[in-house]
């Protein structure tokens, strides 16, 4: 293995780790969704302007860029705030394993804005999914201090988070050529223009602590975290970066079994493990009789 591709995993090994525990930093923050993604961009877009500044790709952008940044920054933001919305309600686990259903719904996208065809592998793996989903989906409230519609709820939240973010990937795609860190600083700008006005100034952080995890959020989460994730993307293979983005759920489901007591029921957790398996399969384009069927022997002459 070359000392790049070492480099590699080590960066996007420590970016899904990151991303695992941002569940918990936004449950401690106290604060609302709404004001925890406000503080996030403002407190991110420095840094990623930053980042972009160090990589010399700092510039003006205008027209169709603009434009396309500033629509896949809008459905960033939603996709932030209905996440950081399911964590309470259906917990960090159950929100984050439902959150990676998002591969399936890019390639929904694809079929219908592209005309992308769908191979009959990933048909079977998108009904592997589905399966899993509902699931977890039926499988009842994942902490006893939720009633089952808030768990539904949830549920769907986290759904709606992984269409946004499908949606923000889809748009980003089509901006080949624009620095990933140029696109980023656009995108929590906009957060950043776009909740303002709804972000609840008379219940800002008040103690340290509180400020601590929305810095964290904004410094660590964003900034740090994409640092992390696009020098991976630079250095590893497509097939090997999908595979260790499936980090990312190991690590929340572990966070929040660890500091809130969490623990998936047996049927969340088989399905949760469909979801993933579905995905990670959907990633490395796998076939389903491959996986079925023993490889044949050669015969010996």
């Amino acid at each position: 293995m070359s000392p790049i591709i070492k480099s590699g995993i080590l960066d996007m090994t420590v970016a899904m780790v990151l991303s695992g525990t941002i569940g918990w930093f936004v449950l401690q923050s106290g604060q609302s969704p709404a004001n925890v993604v406000f503080l996030r961009c403002l407190i991110g877009a420095p840094v990623l302007a930053l980042l972009a500044y160090r990589a010399g790709v700092l510039a003006v952008v205008r027209g169709r860029t603009l434009f396309l940044a500033m629509i896949g920054g809008v459905a960033l933001v939603l996709n932030w705030l209905a996440l950081f919305s399911a964590y309470p309600l259906a917990s960090i686990s159950a929100a984050t394993i439902i959150y990676n259903v998002q591969p399936f719904m890019l390639v929904g996208l694809g079929v219908l804005f592209l005309g992308e065809k769908v191979s009959t592998n990933k048909l079977v793996w998108l009904g592997l999914a589905f399966a899993g989903m509902l699931a977890m989906t039926l499988s009842g409230p994942a902490t006893e201090e939720n009633a089952q519609g808030s768990y539904l709820l949830g549920i769907l939240l986290a759904v709606a988070a992984a269409f946004c973010y499908a949606v923000a990937a889809f748009v980003t795609k089509s901006l080949k050529g624009t620095s990933p860190y140029l696109i980023a600083l656009i995108q929590v700008g906009t957060g950043v223009v776009l909740l303002a006005p709804l972000a609840d100034w008379h219940d800002l952080p008040t103690a340290p602590q509180n400020w601590a995890m929305v810095a964290a959020l904004g410094i660590v989460h964003t900034g740090i975290m994409y640092a992390f994730l696009y020098s991976a993307i630079q250095k590893l293979p497509v097939v090997l970066t999908g595979t260790l983005s499936f980090l990312y759920p190991v690590v929340a489901v572990i966070v929040d079994m660890y500091a809130f007591g969490h623990v998936l029921t047996p049927v969340q957790a088989l399905g949760g493990a469909a979801i993933l398996f579905a995905a990670i399969a959907t990633t490395l384009n796998l076939a389903p009789k491959a996986l079925l069927l023993p490889k044949r022997k050669a015969p010996q002459r």
